[in-house]
């Protein structure tokens, strides 16, 4: 049998961290003092009041709620869950064994069971321990005596005399139950707590806990899986007992693995030793380092002064000798004494050069050395940087990678990534940007933690481009940078509209989704009848749909894709005042290039084709981007057809008068041309055919959340 003191692990309250006490059974069967509950609930309830303070749970010195309770606290309180009771309907308690959110029911703490079996096992622990203080009788007169009997009818504890006096012989309380002195009181008879008059009789399944015929008949398990309550007895005692035994059997590979684990704790002992020495080691010698450079600076330093001092020392005593009666001046004047002419000239000659060399130098003054020493400023700017990345590598944290597919730039830039192996090794990531300028010298990289694998930022710059990277982080030890991927922002603010289902909207060829963020041409039996009377040479009609919000002044863009099946798509802008004409110039037309009796191509339709357009449109089709032919275009057809990329942006700049149409992915402009905007300026497309357009919809939080899961 297993020893009563070698199982104290087992009966230690995970909230205060001491022996049971009146514990309950959590619905995800962990148990927790009686007294723990409700502090851990008042708790609850005050962070609600107090906005979520970290001080509210610190008046009781009884329990102590975790870092992450507190975190599923805030959690709770942000999503606007209001509580005024501990029975509300809906009580949330944050478990602290399993860490999680568990729901109480409606009736809160009076829902749950006391689990009397762990209370026996931990009163016979006390006893076991002799930990517990001498239990005194409940009816004593001061001073009361040591009880040597408890009363289980009673709840109440008694000594020998006592005992006498309430429990009389010959009356119904002799025949009460007693046992020796304990605290521990169990009822005879296990009651429902939903139906208080209720005995339980009956074990649901499904929630894993004992219930009465009412519960079953008409609460809350009356769809659930129920047995009896001695069947229940007889198959968990079962199992139990197997499990047991068969876990006494391998006391030897128990014993095995308990070696094993000591081992493992002295190697991990020794390994932390040796990691704290080579760590050392490697600082060590970045201080060597530091102090070499450190006296090469500083040599270098006092010798380039110590050469400065001697030329301006130089250059003082020079200056001193033009001083009269002094140095080169008083020399000169003993000269002037000389009388004769030999004499004189022989010395005068080379002293008058000296005193030219002396006067020019006064008229044009400059000091022999600089006094600044700007030329040796360490710039450590680089190192700095360097050594605050330096941090524990491990081979074993992958490298992960930033998804450009997945990523997007749009109203808001959504940059996700992924590890390699597809595993999640890393507890936490750590994102870094910074803005592509040549004109700056240094970079200063931003830096924000993320806990899953995609991260929305909200504070770009247009028209601009951006470096990212990304590393992870497991504990102290972190995976290298990613590679870095630069991406580029939306020249322009988002500008954001849906299709309009009323101006012109032809629901007989083309069809909306629901949201209107999406439209369909479908090549149907519509068109085919309508071309039932078509010759050869006859083009079909175009049918146009534009945005239902409109644009007035300002640079605004848009993004959009065309599905890779499309036909014929044209997309641009349509000053308000051409609308009606746009909807109404789309009769078939016959084209005279075909016509069966003029048996020539003129070639001069295009230009009268091109004119009559009453708004500015690109073609689009069969995974082609085809540049308008206008007088800057190539002459080569072949060189104004691109491949269409998987997203394109329009850019329209209302105060120029100038519309750009882009590469949505690249945001690189494929072509530009001049608009007139004197009206109100509408998103406009034209579908033929089997074709089909999706607006590019705004990066929200939830775009983060979606990645995430996936």
């Amino acid at each position: 049998k297993v020893a009563i003191k070698g199982i104290e692990r087992e009966l230690i309250c995970p909230a205060c961290k001491e022996l049971f006490t009146h514990p309950l059974i959590l619905p995800c069967q962990h148990n927790v003092c009686h007294k723990c509950v409700k502090e851990i609930l008042f708790a609850f309830e005050d962070s609600f009041a107090d906005g979520g303070s970290e001080s509210s749970n610190q008046s009781s010195p009884r329990i102590r709620i975790s870092a992450s309770s507190m975190d599923r606290i805030d959690r709770i309180n942000r999503s606007g869950t209001k509580r005024n009771s501990l029975t509300p309907r809906s009580t949330l308690f944050p478990c602290p064994s399993c860490q999680r959110d568990i729901d109480l029911g409606e009736r809160g703490i009076n829902g749950l069971f006391r689990n009397f079996t762990l209370e026996t096992i931990v009163e016979r622990y006390r006893q076991a321990a002799r930990a517990a203080i001498a239990i005194m009788c409940d009816f004593c007169k001061p001073p009361p005596q040591e009880s040597t009997k408890s009363c289980m009818d009673c709840s109440a504890s008694y000594c020998n005399e006592c005992f006498k006096i309430h429990h009389p012989w010959g009356t119904v309380k002799a025949q009460h139950e007693y046992v020796g002195p304990t605290t521990n009181f169990r009822p005879k008879i296990l009651m429902c707590p939903e139906h208080e008059m209720e005995r339980v009789n009956m074990y649901c399944e499904i929630c894993r806990r004992p219930v009465c015929h009412l519960c079953k008949l008409g609460g809350g398990h009356a769809n659930h899986r129920v047995t009896t309550m001695s069947t229940a007895y007889k198959t968990l005692k079962e199992k139990l007992s197997k499990d047991i035994e068969y876990l006494i059997s391998k006391e030897s590979q128990v014993k095995a693995h308990i070696t094993q684990l000591d081992l493992l704790l002295k190697e991990t002992e020794c390994n932390s030793e040796r990691a704290k020495q080579e760590a050392s080691q490697s600082f060590e010698k970045l201080y060597c380092v530091l102090e070499e450079k450190k006296s090469a600076a500083l040599r270098a330093i006092e010798t380039s002064k110590n050469i400065r001092l001697e030329k301006l020392q130089t250059q003082v005593e020079e200056y001193q000798g033009l001083l009269e009666n002094n140095g080169l001046v008083g020399y000169a004047q003993e000269v002037l004494k000389e009388t004769d002419p030999s004499c004189f000239v022989q010395t005068a000659k080379q002293l008058h050069v000296r005193i030219q060399k002396a006067t020019e130098s006064l008229k044009s003054f400059r000091p022999a050395a600089e006094t600044t020493f700007e030329d040796f400023v360490v710039d450590t700017a680089k190192q700095e940087d360097i050594l605050g990345d330096l941090s524990f590598h491990s081979s074993g944290l992958e490298i992960p990678e930033i998804n450009e597919e997945q990523s997007r730039m749009y109203n808001k830039a959504l940059i996700s990534w992924e590890c390699p192996g597809k595993t999640d090794s890393a507890d936490i990531y750590v994102l870094e940007y910074h803005k592509l300028n040549k004109e700056e010298e240094s970079v200063t990289w931003q830096k924000t933690e993320v806990c899953g694998k995609s991260k929305v930022l909200s504070d770009l710059d247009d028209d601009s481009s951006y470096a990212f990277r990304v590393r992870g982080y497991k504990g102290s030890i972190c995976s290298p940078w990613s590679r870095e991927v630069i991406m580029r922002t939306p020249p322009a603010p988002v500008f954001s509209f849906l299709f309009d289902d009323k101006c012109g909207y032809n629901n007989e060829h083309l069809q909306l989704n629901p949201r209107r963020t999406s439209v369909e041409s479908r090549a149907g039996f519509p068109l085919l009848l309508g071309s039932e009377r078509l010759q050869v040479g006859c083009f079909t009609t175009l049918d146009y749909i534009i945005g239902d919000t409109g644009i007035a002044k300002g640079k605004h863009f848009w993004a959009f894709s065309v599905e890779a099946y499309s036909y014929l798509v044209k997309v641009g802008v349509v000053p308000s005042n051409k609308i009606q004409k746009l909807f109404h110039n789309t009769p078939d037309v016959t084209s005279p290039r075909y016509e069966q009796d003029s048996g020539h191509d003129s070639g001069s339709e295009d230009a009268f084709f091109d004119s009559s357009q009453p708004c500015t449109l690109v073609t689009l089709g069969m995974k082609k981007f085809f540049i308008p032919a206008t007088p800057a275009a190539p002459k080569d057809p072949a060189s104004r057809i691109l491949p269409l990329p998987s997203c394109l942006g329009i850019c329209l700049d209302c105060d120029r008068g100038r519309v750009g149409f882009y590469d949505a992915g690249r945001m690189k402009c494929l072509y530009e041309c001049e608009v007139d905007c004197s009206g109100l300026m509408y998103p406009a497309f034209a579908l033929m055919g089997g074709a089909a357009v999706r607006l590019q919809e705004a990066v929200t939080a939830q775009d983060r959340e979606y990645h995430d899961s996936i």
